[in-house]
C-alpha cells in the first residue's frame, strides 16, 4: 500500500508524479493530471511502470491494482479497481475519467488543503504451489467485501448452466445409461478420470477474463476449492491407511479380540461418513496427478442435477454471536470453488469422453443396421 498527499497548490499542475514504490521486482509510480488527461473537469489517474524506456524487450508485468480517493467521511471514500498486463510499451493504466472535479469540494480535500490518494498494488504471477494466480491475503479480504456477490454469482451462473444442459439432455438419458452399464468395468474405469493439469489449463482458459477485475479473486477462490479437494481425498487415504496398518499390528496380538478388530475397521468408515454429512459427499477425487470421478458416472450426472447448491443446504445465521461474516463469506465461496470445479471436470468428462463414446457406438450400430 502506498500513500500520497498532494497539497492544493500542486493540485493546479498538469501533471504530478507520486515516488517509485517497490512491489517485488516491479517499481511503478502514480501519475495524476489535475486538470484531466483528454478530458476536461476530471482528475486522471495512471498507475506507470518506472524507467520504461530502459526495460529489456519482452519485459511484462500482470497488475491487479486499488487507486482510493480519501474522504474525511470514510465511507464516502472513491475507490477505482482494474487488472491489466504492463508491457514496455503500454506502460501505464488507469482511468481518466477517475473523478469528476467538483466532487472534490464534497470532504475529499483534507483540512489543510491536500487530497490524499492511496494506491494498493499486487504484481501477480502464477502460485508456487498450483496452477491458478493467487491474491495477497490480506487484498483478497478487500476486494472480497466489494465482490463477494459477483464472485458467487460467477460460479453460480456456470453450475446452473451445467444443470440446465443435463435437464435438456434427458431425453436420451435412457439409451446412455444402457450404453454405459453395457460397457466393460475396464474403459468405464479409464472414462471416468482425467489429467490434472489437462484440466487447470482449461479452467484458467474458461474462468480468467483479461481485464476483468474479479477475475484474480476467482482464481483465488478455485486454487482454495482445488486444495480443499486433495486434502479432503489425503485425509480419508490416510485414515485408512492408517486403520489398516493398526488392525494388521493387532491381527499379530494374540490378546486382541475380534471385536476390537471389528470396531478398529468400522471406525474409519464412520469417520468418513461423518464427513460425508458434514460436507456435500463429493463428485472428484484426486489420485496422484488424475482428477476421478468418486463414483459411477450416470449417478454422479444424476446428483450434479438433483444435489442443492452450498448455501441451499444449510443457511448461516447470521444473527449468531460467532458469526463471522468475512470468514464464512471465504468458507462459501471456496466451497463454491470447489463445486464448480467438480462441476467442471464431470462436464468435461462427460462431454470429451462418455458422450463422444456414445455416438461413436450410436453410429456404429446405425451403419450395422443400414448394412444389413
Amino acid at each position: 500500500m502506498s500513500e500520497i498527499t498532494k497539497e492544493d497548490s500542486e493540485i493546479c499542475k498538469k501533471e504530478i508524479r507520486s515516488n517509485v514504490f517497490e512491489i517485488g521486482s516491479a517499481s511503478p509510480y502514480i501519475l495524476f493530471y489535475p486538470q484531466g488527461c483528454e478530458i476536461c473537469n476530471h482528475l486522471s489517474v495512471f498507475l506507470c511502470a518506472a524507467s520504461h524506456q530502459k526495460l529489456l524487450p519482452g519485459w511484462n508485468h500482470f497488475a491487479m491494482f486499488t487507486v482510493s480517493l480519501m474522504n474525511n467521511h470514510p465511507n464516502k471514500s472513491k475507490h477505482s479497481d482494474t487488472l491489466h498486463k504492463f508491457y514496455k510499451r503500454e506502460h501505464d493504466w488507469g482511468w481518466k475519467n477517475f473523478i469528476e472535479l467538483p466532487r472534490l469540494l464534497d470532504g475529499f480535500i483534507d483540512d489543510s488543503g491536500s487530497l490524499i490518494i492511496k494506491a494498493q498494488v499486487q504484481v501477480i504471477r502464477k502460485s508456487v504451489n498450483g496452477p491458478f494466480p493467487c491474491l495477497d491475503s490480506q487484498y483478497r479480504k478487500e476486494l472480497l467485501r466489494v465482490y463477494f456477490k459477483v464472485v458467487k454469482q460467477i460460479f453460480l451462473r456456470f453450475m446452473k448452466e451445467k444443470r440446465n444442459k443435463l435437464m435438456e439432455d434427458k431425453t436420451r438419458w435412457t439409451s446412455l445409461c444402457a450404453f454405459w452399464l453395457g460397457m466393460d468395468q475396464k474403459p468405464r474405469r479409464a472414462m471416468s478420470r482425467e489429467k490434472m493439469d489437462v484440466i487447470q489449463k482449461l479452467v484458467v482458459k474458461h474462468f480468467f477474463i483479461n481485464k476483468n477485475v474479479t477475475s484474480p479473486l476467482v482464481m483465488d477462490f478455485l486454487f482454495k476449492g482445488l486444495n480443499s479437494l486433495v486434502l479432503d481425498t489425503n485425509k480419508e487415504k490416510i485414515i485408512l491407511t492408517i486403520s489398516k496398518q493398526i488392525v494388521r499390528l493387532l491381527k499379530d496380538d494374540s490378546d486382541a479380540s475380534e471385536k476390537t478388530l471389528k470396531t478398529l475397521e468400522d471406525e474409519p468408515k464412520k469417520e468418513i461418513a461423518f464427513a460425508a454429512k458434514e460436507l456435500a459427499v463429493p463428485i472428484v477425487s484426486v489420485d496422484n496427478d488424475m482428477f476421478v470421478l468418486a463414483d459411477d458416472a450416470m449417478l454422479l450426472l444424476e446428483k450434479a442435477v438433483l444435489e442443492p447448491f452450498p448455501d441451499e443446504r444449510v443457511p448461516p445465521n447470521r444473527m449468531e454471536v460467532d458469526y463471522d461474516e468475512e470468514s464464512d463469506d471465504e468458507k462459501l465461496l471456496t466451497e463454491y470453488a470447489r463445486h464448480t470445479l467438480e462441476v467442471f471436470v464431470l462436464d468435461h468428462i462427460f462431454c470429451n469422453k462418455i458422450e463422444i463414446a456414445y455416438k461413436e457406438a450410436s453410429e456404429l450400430k446405425m451403419h450395422e443396421e443400414l448394412i444389413r
